[in-house]
C-alpha cells in the first residue's frame, strides 16, 4: 500500500511539475510571438485611467511593445470591434462588466486566460476566458467631514436614512455609476437585480425631506463645497479625495450595510493584427506586476486578496474588510433590464419629492 501512495504521489509531482513547464514554455512562446508582432493598439485604456501608463510603459521596457490608445466608451468599442472586422485597428480594449458578455454574444472576442485564473473569482470571469475582471469597482461614499457640522460621517445607508446629511448622487439617467448607487442601496435593503423598490422608497424619504442634492459628485463640485456625502466608485472617490488641495477633510468608505461591486475587463479582438501582443498584455495585467500597477491608479485589482502590495501602494486603497458585505451583480440581465427603466422611476418616485 505504500509502494502504491508512493508511485502516486511521485505521479501526482511529476503531472504538477510537467504542468508547471508547460505553462512556462507556452509563456516564452507567447512572449517570443508577440515580440516578433512589436505592437499592441488599444481602446478605452489610456494613461490616466487605473494608471495603465505604468503596464504600456512596463510592456515596452520588457518586451519592446510599441503601443497607442484610443479612448472611447464601453459601447464603442465593442462597436468598433464589430466594425472594422479584417481591418481591425485595435487588438485590446477595457469595458464595464456588463460588456464582456455582450461582446461574447457579437462574436468578437478571442479567449486567453492567464496563468493567474485561477485566483480570479467565478463571478468575474468568463468560463471559456473570453473575458475576465481586472480590477473593481465598488459603489463607496465620499464624505466631506468639514460641512457635517459636527456630524459623524455616515457609515452606512441606514446612516444616510436617518441622519441629516445632504446626499448627492448624480443623474441616472446618464451615469451607470449612479445608477449602480440605486443597485447597492437596494442590495442593502433586502432588494436585488428585479427589485429596486427599497432604494427608490430611502431616496424618495431623503428628498421629501429635502436632503437629495442635483450636483453631481465630481471634483469640481466637491471643490466649490457642494457634497457632503457623494455615492460613487470607490476608485472615484480615491481619486477625487487624492486631488483635494485637503484630502484629510475627506473620507472613503464602503457602506457597511452593503454594497454592489462589478468591475472592468479586457476583451481581445477576435480580428486583432497583433493578438499574441493583445494575449501578453492580459497575462502581464494580471501579473503581481499589472496588478499593483492598477492599484497605483487607486482602482482594486481583482487579485486583491492574493496580493502583497507595497505599503505606499496599499494606502492607496480601502482595506479588505471593507469589502465583506459586498455583493456583485448574480443577474446581469435583469439588472440590463432594470437598469433602462430606471430614470423615469426616479423621476416619478424620487424626483417629484423634491422640495
Amino acid at each position: 500500500m505504500k509502494q502504491l501512495f508512493l508511485a502516486s504521489l511521485l505521479g501526482s509531482t511529476i503531472a504538477m511539475c510537467t504542468a508547471a513547464m508547460a505553462a512556462d514554455t507556452d509563456l516564452k512562446t507567447l512572449e517570443a510571438a508577440a515580440k516578433a508582432e512589436g505592437a499592441v493598439n488599444s481602446v478605452g485604456m489610456p494613461d490616466d485611467w487605473a494608471n495603465w501608463k505604468g503596464t504600456w510603459d512596463d510592456l515596452a521596457k520588457t518586451y519592446g511593445l510599441k503601443h497607442i490608445d484610443t479612448d472611447m466608451s464601453s459601447a464603442q468599442e465593442v462597436a468598433k470591434f464589430a466594425a472594422e472586422k479584417d481591418n481591425a485597428s485595435a487588438d485590446i480594449g477595457d469595458v464595464g462588466a456588463a460588456f464582456g458578455p455582450i461582446a461574447v454574444k457579437q462574436g468578437v472576442t478571442q479567449p486567453y486566460k492567464p496563468t493567474t485564473w485561477a485566483q480570479v473569482p467565478d463571478w468575474a470571469k468568463d468560463k471559456d476566458g473570453n473575458w475576465a475582471l481586472a480590477y473593481t469597482g465598488t459603489i463607496a461614499f465620499i464624505v466631506n467631514k468639514k460641512l457635517l457640522h459636527g456630524s459623524e460621517a455616515p457609515k452606512s445607508w441606514a446612516d444616510l436614512k436617518t441622519g441629516k446629511y445632504k446626499v448627492s448622487i448624480g443623474d441616472v439617467s446618464t451615469a451607470a455609476q449612479a445608477a449602480n448607487g440605486v443597485l447597492a442601496a437596494a442590495l442593502a435593503n433586502g432588494g436585488d437585480e428585479k427589485n429596486i423598490q427599497p432604494a427608490l422608497l430611502m431616496f424618495a424619504d431623503i428628498a421629501k425631506q429635502g436632503r437629495l442634492s442635483l450636483a453631481n459628485p465630481t471634483i469640481a463640485t466637491m471643490e466649490k463645497g457642494e457634497v457632503e456625502v457623494g455615492v460613487v466608485w470607490d476608485f472615484n472617490g480615491l481619486s477625487y479625495k487624492a486631488k483635494m488641495a485637503n484630502p484629510d477633510d475627506y473620507v472613503v468608505l464602503i457602506p457597511s450595510d452593503g454594497s454592489v461591486i462589478s468591475g472592468y475587463t479586457t476583451i481581445i479582438n477576435k480580428y486583432a493584427k497583433h493578438p499574441n501582443a493583445a494575449k501578453l498584455t492580459r497575462e502581464y495585467i494580471f501579473s503581481d506586476a499589472g496588478q499593483t500597477n492598477l492599484a497605483r491608479g487607486n482602482a482594486r485589482p481583482i487579485r486583491a486578496e492574493h496580493l502583497t502590495l507595497p505599503a505606499d501602494v496599499q494606502a492607496k486603497l480601502l482595506p479588505n474588510e471593507q469589502y465583506k458585505k459586498v455583493t456583485p451583480i448574480k443577474d446581469a440581465e435583469a439588472w440590463e433590464k432594470t437598469s433602462k427603466a430606471l430614470p423615469q422611476k426616479w423621476q416619478e418616485e424620487v424626483i417629484i419629492n423634491m422640495q
